[in-house]
This record gives C-alpha cells, sequence and structure tokens, in this order.
C-alpha cells in the first residue's frame, strides 16, 4: 500500500515537511547571522589587541630614545666617553642605569666602536653590539637593531653621544636594549586578552602559548596585516601578525596575536543546542498540529467513505451521516455530511419514482402480453366450444375440438407457470450431474417440439462431472435452444446442420456452453434489449425465456453473452463454474 494514497497521509506529510523546511531555513538563517556576528567581533577584536601591541612598541621606543638622548648629551657622560678608560665610564654607567634607566641593556662606546662598559641582563655579544656601534660612527641619529635571544627579542637603540649639535663631533655610542620575553608577553596577553607570540628571522622566539605550537605559529610570521586561522591543539586560532619596527640587519620583529575561537565561540555551541531543541519542539508541535488538521478534514470523508460502503454492500439508501459532534466541529465537515445526506434523499426518491414507473410499465408489458397470448387461446377454444354446440357436429369433429381445447388450455398453463417462474425467486437445488447428458436431454426436449430443424452436439470430455442445479440449468438451455430453433425456422437454410452446441473446459475451475445456430439473426438495436422482461419480436411468446435463462446462469455463478449478426445466425456463450458451491 503507498502511504501517499491515503488524503490524511497526505495532508499530514505535507504540512509536516512544510513545518520542517520553514523551521530548519528559520534556524539556519538565525544561526548563520549569529556566527558571522560573532566572528566579525573576534575579527575587531583582534585587530583592537594588534593596534594596541603596535601602539605599546611604539611608546616602548620612544622611550629607549628620549632616555638616551637625554643621558647621552648630559656633560659627565661626555666627558668620562672622551677619556676612554674602561674602569672610568663602567661606575658612571652602572650609575645612570640603576637611577634613570629600567633597560636589560646599557652599554657605552667611545667613537671608535670600543665597548668602554655595559651592564643589564641582555646576553648580546659585544660583537653584536659592535656592528651597532660601527654604524652609528658614521652618522649622527639613531639607529636600531634587534636580537634574538634564548627567551625573546632584544630590541636595542644607539644614539650618538655629540659635543656640537650644529656640526656634531661623535665621541661615542650610547646604547640602550629593552628584551620582548615572557614577561613583555604576559603583561600584552592581560592587556589585550589574547595570545601573544614574538618571533624574528621567520621563528617564534617566546610566546605565552606552549612551545609545542610554536612550529605551527611561524608561517603566521610571514602574513604580516592579514589574519589567517591556525589549529593549535585541537582548537582553532584566529591569528594576525604585527611588525615591531621596521627590518634591521637581524631581520624584522613580529608579534603575533591569536584570539581562540573556540573560546570565543563557545557560546555558539549553547545557542546551537538551544535551536536545536527549539526546532525539536517546533516541529513536534507541526507534526501533532498537521495530525490533528489532517484528521479534521479526512474524518468526514472516511465517515462518508464508511457509509458509502455500507451503502453498496447493503444497498439500503436510509442510512445518513450523523452530523459532527464535539468540540472539533467543522462547518465544512457539516456542510459536507448535509450535501450529501441530501444527495442520498434525492437518491432515494428518485429510487423509488424509478421503481414506481418500472413497476407500472412492468405491469403494463405484463398485461399487455397476458392479454394477448391468452386472447388467442381463448378465441380457439371459444371457436371449438361453438363447433361443440352445433347438433351435426361429427364424432371427428368433436374430437378435434376437443383437442384443440386440451392444447389451448395447455398452452394457458405454460404461460402462467412462467410468470409465475419470472415472479418468484429461484431456489437453487445443487447436487453431482453430467454436464454432457444434461445438454443432450434439452436438445432432445427441444427436438421434440421441432423435429425437423436439426441440432449437432459436440461435447467436451475433458468437463466431467459437474455441481449443479440440473433441472434449472435444463431449462435454460431448452429456452435458449428454443430461441434457436425458431431462428432457423424463420430463416431456412440448406447447407448443413443450422444449430451446433459445442462445449470446453476453460480451466480447472470453469467450463463454457456455445449455442450458435445460422438462423435470422438479431437486429442491432433488438441486441440489447434481448434480456429485458416482456421484451420479444415474435407474435408468440411472453418475452421472459431469455430473462429466466439468465437469471438461471448468474444464480448458478455463470455468465451468458449473445452475439449476432442480422440474417446469418447467433452465438449464446455460456461460461459456468464446474462447482457451483463455490461460486
Amino acid at each position: 500500500m503507498n502511504v501517499f494514497s491515503s488524503l490524511t497521509n497526505r495532508i499530514f506529510f505535507a504540512t509536516a515537511t512544510l513545518a520542517v523546511l520553514l523551521t530548519s531555513v528559520a534556524i539556519y538563517i538565525v544561526n548563520r547571522a549569529v556566527t558571522a556576528q560573532a566572528q566579525s567581533e573576534l575579527a575587531r577584536g583582534l585587530d583592537e589587541a594588534a593596534g594596541l601591541v603596535n601602539e605599546y612598541r611604539r611608546i616602548l621606543f620612544e622611550s629607549l630614545v628620549r632616555d638616551a638622548r637625554f643621558i647621552a648629551d648630559t656633560p659627565r657622560i661626555k666627558a668620562a666617553v672622551d677619556t676612554h678608560d674602561p674602569a672610568t665610564v663602567r661606575p658612571i654607567v652602572q650609575e645612570y642605569a640603576q637611577q634613570f634607566v629600567n633597560a636589560d641593556l646599557f652599554a657605552m662606546a667611545d667613537n671608535q666602536g670600543q665597548v668602554l662598559a655595559r651592564v643589564g641582563e641582555s646576553e648580546a655579544p659585544d660583537a653584536a653590539l659592535k656592528s651597532v656601534l660601527l654604524r652609528g660612527r658614521t652618522t649622527t641619529t639613531e639607529t636600531e637593531a634587534f636580537w634574538p635571544e634564548p627567551r625573546g627579542i632584544l630590541l636595542v637603540k644607539a644614539v650618538p653621544i655629540w659635543i656640537d649639535p650644529v656640526q656634531p663631533d661623535v665621541m661615542g655610542t650610547l646604547i640602550l636594549g629593552a628584551r620582548l620575553g615572557i614577561k613583555e608577553a604576559a603583561n600584552f596577553k592581560q592587556l589585550t586578552n589574547s595570545e601573544i607570540a614574538f618571533g624574528l628571522n621567520g621563528e617564534v622566539r617566546i610566546a605565552t602559548l606552549p612551545e609545542s605550537t610554536w612550529p605551527a605559529l611561524a608561517p603566521l610570521l610571514a602574513k604580516q596585516g592579514t589574519t589567517a586561522q591556525v589549529v593549535l591543539n585541537g582548537d582553532d586560532y584566529l591569528g594576525s601578525a604585527v611588525a615591531l619596527g621596521p627590518a634591521g640587519s637581524s631581520g624584522q620583529p613580529m608579534a603575533i596575536v591569536l584570539r581562540s575561537q573556540t573560546e570565543r565561540l563557545l557560546f555558539l555551541r549553547q545557542l546551537h543546542t538551544e535551536l536545536a531543541l527549539t526546532a525539536f519542539v517546533a516541529v513536534l508541535a507541526a507534526t501533532l498540529l498537521s495530525y490533528a488538521i489532517a484528521r479534521t478534514v479526512t474524518r468526514p470523508v472516511g465517515a462518508i467513505t464508511s457509509t458509502m460502503r455500507e451503502m453498496a454492500a447493503s444497498g439500503d439508501l436510509s442510512r445518513r451521516i450523523p452530523p459532527p459532534d464535539g468540540r472539533w466541529q467543522d462547518e465544512d465537515a457539516r456542510l459536507l455530511a448535509t450535501t450529501f445526506n441530501a444527495m442520498t434523499d434525492s437518491i432515494e426518491r428518485f429510487q423509488r419514482e424509478a421503481n414506481q414507473r418500472e413497476r407500472l410499465s412492468s405491469l403494463g408489458r405484463l398485461s399487455t402480453v397476458i392479454a394477448h397470448e391468452i386472447r388467442n387461446p381463448l378465441m380457439i377454444i371459444k371457436t371449438s366450444l361453438r363447433a361443440l354446440r352445433r347438433d351435426e357436429a361429427t364424432a371427428a369433429q368433436v374430437q378435434d375440438a376437443a383437442k384443440d381445447i386440451d392444447e389451448e388450455i395447455t398452452r394457458l398453463n405454460r404461460i402462467v407457470s412462467e410468470v409465475l417462474d419470472f415472479a418468484r425467486p429461484i431456489r437453487f437445488e445443487l447436487d453431482a450431474a453430467d454436464a454432457g447428458a444434461l445438454i443432450e436431454e434439452a436438445v432432445r426436449a427441444a427436438a421434440a417440439t421441432s423435429p425437423h430443424v436439426q441440432v449437432s452436439v459436440h461435447l467436451d470430455p475433458a468437463i466431467g462431472p459437474v455441481t449443479t442445479d440440473a433441472g434449472r440449468l435444463r431449462q435454460a438451455l431448452l429456452n435458449i435452444i428454443g430461441n434457436a430453433t425458431q431462428a432457423v425456422e424463420a430463416h431456412p437454410r440448406h447447407d448443413g446442420a443450422p444449430i451446433r452446441v459445442l462445449t470446453s473446459r476453460l480451466d480447472r475451475q470453469r467450463f463454457e456452453i456455445v449455442v450458435s445456430d445460422r438462423g435470422a439473426g438479431i437486429a442491432p438495436e433488438d441486441l440489447p434489449r434481448i434480456f429485458d422482461p416482456f421484451f420479444t419480436t415474435r407474435r408468440t411468446g411472453t418475452g421472459i425465456g431469455l430473462a429466466i435463462s439468465r437469471n438461471i446462469i448468474e444464480g448458478l455463478g455463470g455468465r451468458i453473452s449473445v452475439a449476432s449478426t442480422r440474417d446469418r445466425g447467433t452465438d449464446v456463450r455460456i461460461e459456468l463454474p464446474l462447482d457451483s458451491r463455490r461460486a
């Protein structure tokens, strides 16, 4: 059974599918908008954090330059560097480093690039400092450099120590350095609420993230100014690389600002769960509502269908559909039930009127046929009685008159019997019978009334015994063969047997009897009416013989059909079950 063949199922599936689609689309749109908004806020926060890092770097550099310039211009520094004596310079450098500058590297060199003194925690070698000092010796502007250290990056600012600002005479160089290490990274993290990594020369030097993640962060150092996604220990991060200064001889220091999408978008998981729960409840509610709507629509249809089925089975047109009751009363259902009941009333009324007309018509036809059939025997009886009243009637004339009276009385009795057989319901007495013997008996009975008409019989031995009402079937065959005989008498031919009775077995349950005549045939306009009661084209006969035969055949579970051609003959085909008890 196709589930969509039911109106209830179609309405239910259509409304439920529509509810699911609308709910899914709504949730998809909401989810997409919320996710896009969250990602946009994440990217905006990342840009703000990168801006704070860059601003911190600018302030750090400017502070180093300002402090170095201030110290380099003091007379005491100039006098000390002019001595070229490390023993004289070192105490002054230590004093300034403790009092004025909180730097990781504080160094001073003479105009030959010789480091006279250095203090601080920086591990940058003097050879590296010398490269800056050599550059500073040939210029009067500040220079800068960056060096990788074991746990960070050293940012170095070198300012020249000169005598005359108008025509500078460089006496030496003052170097200040600040380290970007784990402490600074932690400060950045607290300031920007983001993870920070510092890198130089394409390598991450320090980060607030575990060291195992540093190789995965290295590719971001080459993507300055862009935002990229990276997966670290199973979590999605959004990162942006920021340059911490211009590229120097040791490369360009970079800072990578990262924010965890997994953590920042964690609320989306809860939102997705709530949306999924809401969708489930909405779909469940829509499904129940769809089923309720489908029931309200199809329930009246089901009631009408049930009533129609009972009416078809019982033929009782008095049944009515009760009006819908309860709180789910539906105006359309009430109108449908009322209309159907009104239609049933009309059909019942039309049927009564048709039956009345049919009864009157049948009564008229019956009266006409009976009156016609009775009048002729009565006239013959009346004529015979006149002959008997004559005094001069001979004995032979008396016998002929008595014979005519007896024949006409027999004819009247036959007419009455046929009418009674048609009017009374047929009661069958089923029993085993020989179909061949039954047919031959019917043929012999028909031949007794028309001995000059030849009938040939061809029996199929495969039929064997049958279970039927032999008397009723013989009566039906006698009527059919009798009609064939009368058709041949009306259109005599002399080229072989005019009537042929043929039997054959159709299958394991059914057999067939065909009565063919080469008589006058039936006019095409009369063929549809030959089974109508009291229809006849002959001057004699009641016209109920074929009607009785059809009732018998159908009562035995069989079918009868007629094919005829005018002036060429008629074939009557009878199909019967081998066992009428199973029909």
